[in-house]
């Protein structure tokens, strides 16, 4: 859009002239609101019962130990989104259809059927998270349960994403972002030690032992996952930003990462200030054992007050029904972006059959999965887990092959220094969740310690 005619007319001292500029800051304003959304969406998606599960451990277990971490982690889920939403902006194609169409069908097709697999798992995952708040909403109103829970939960994001357009949804999933805030609060009624949480924040702390090296590698593998990357560039592509816009799209990713982070640390600080300070001075055999986020949850009643821990299962709650919505609806995306088929919640179900039997299928096994009496949950997770970090390094080297195709970008390759950056994120990353992958199949790789 081109500047203003009046603009000609300001002039410097002139109450004409100050006037004159208002529109400008309007116009910005506006134009950011017209392209937030997919950034914000996808790095607060990323908190889901996995991530929330994974911070929550990292407080119970090592205090305020690990906040330092979220510092070069914002670093990198910043670099790695940035990225997919350039590329949706300047190729107007989702990742999957830019991987088949530089890559070949056979690459195509085994990066989608690991990643069907590997979202199958995570859906059960996010269902288990529903499942996991029963017990705590239950002392509330006694018509939640499990099964009643999983099955509205399902229904819910079902009709909730194939019901309306694409801005509709786009509201729903931003109001799912704002729930989030819960966190912060939850944190904050801890009442932690914020001199202890500073020098923790900004003076880094390291040790050798591998239960803290693994939950290290936990922090870092849970930030950046390979079905965000697919889901933002489509969100991008959906919502039609354009290049010429795209300086106000980045400003939404940013952000996002930013506020997805800052929840992160609001976690930790609410499980380090209560879990970790009370298991400090517990007698042996009498601290609280902490599995999933669910336990987190209802550890904070007693420690925090009823309020904390309400406050932390409303947060679960939203982060499950958020990621159970994201993650099937990210999978039948790439699945038709990659073979062609009709895709996106503008479309409607005569449209578009494939993507929405997709998404329904995904969103009905992995609620299934969840309520099916002796269904090896923990083994599917598992699975699932171990094919995410063997395919995230594979990712994130396509999309950095695809980035600085100028061919295919133009001038808007990476440049030098962020490339360094992205590189260096990359072998990290790639790294770190090798290693993690093979102690998750061999567990005595690393022998014992703390």
């Amino acid at each position: 859009m081109n500047p203003p005619d009046s603009i000609d007319v300001v002039r410097s001292g002139t109450a004409q002239g100050r006037t004159a500029r208002r529109p400008t800051t309007w116009r910005t304003i506006l134009m950011f609101l017209s392209v937030v959304g997919p950034g914000l969406i996808t790095a607060n998606a990323d908190n889901d019962v996995g991530g929330i599960t994974t911070y929550s451990l990292a407080g119970a277990q090592f205090g305020y130990e690990l906040l330092w971490m979220l510092i070069p982690v914002t670093v990198a889920l910043v670099v790695v989104q940035e990225m997919c939403a350039r590329m949706g902006a300047v190729t107007g194609k989702g990742l999957a259809d830019l991987i088949r169409e530089n890559f070949g069908v056979k690459v195509t097709f085994w990066v989608l059927v690991t990643f069907v697999l590997c979202d199958l798992g995570n859906t059960a995952a996010e269902f288990a998270g529903i499942a996991s708040t029963a017990p705590i909403l239950h002392n509330y109103a006694a018509i939640f349960n499990k099964y009643w829970m999983v099955v509205v939960g399902g229904a819910f994001v079902f009709f909730v994403v194939t019901r309306g357009t694409y801005r509709i949804v786009e509201k729903v999933f931003l109001l799912f972002c704002s729930v989030y805030l819960a966190y912060i609060v939850s944190g904050i009624l801890v009442h932690p030690h914020w001199g202890d949480v500073g020098r923790a924040m900004f003076a880094p702390h390291f040790s050798g032992g591998s239960a803290y090296l693994l939950m290290a590698i936990g922090v870092i593998g849970t930030t950046i996952s390979p079905w965000m990357q697919f889901f933002i560039q489509s969100a991008v592509v959906e919502k039609g930003v354009k290049i010429k816009d795209y300086p106000y799209s980045r400003i939404d990713v940013v952000t996002g990462a930013i506020f997805t982070d800052v929840v992160a640390f609001f976690i930790i600080v609410a499980c380090a200030a209560s879990i970790f300070v009370f298991n400090s001075h517990a007698a042996p055999g009498h601290q609280l054992t902490i599995n999933d986020a669910g336990d987190a949850a209802a550890a904070l009643a007693p420690l925090a007050g009823k309020y904390a821990s309400l406050l932390f299962a409303i947060g679960l709650l939203n982060a499950a029904l958020f990621t159970a919505s994201i993650l099937p609806l990210s999978t039948a995306y790439y699945v038709c972006e990659a073979f062609g088929f009709e895709s996106g919640v503008e479309r409607r179900f005569r449209e578009a059959p494939i993507f929405y039997s997709l998404y329904l299928g995904l969103i009905v096994v992995g609620g299934g999965l969840v309520l099916m009496p002796g269904a090896p949950l923990l083994q599917i997770i598992f699975y699932s887990q171990v094919l995410n970090g063997a395919l995230l390094p594979v990712i994130l080297i396509l999309m950095l092959l695809l980035i600085n195709n100028r061919k295919l970008m133009g001038q808007y390759v990476n440049g030098y220094v962020f490339n360094l950056i992205a590189w260096g994120t990359v072998v990290i990353v790639g790294l770190l969740t090798v290693f993690s992958t093979l102690q998750l199949i061999f567990p005595k790789l690393m022998g014992g310690g703390s």
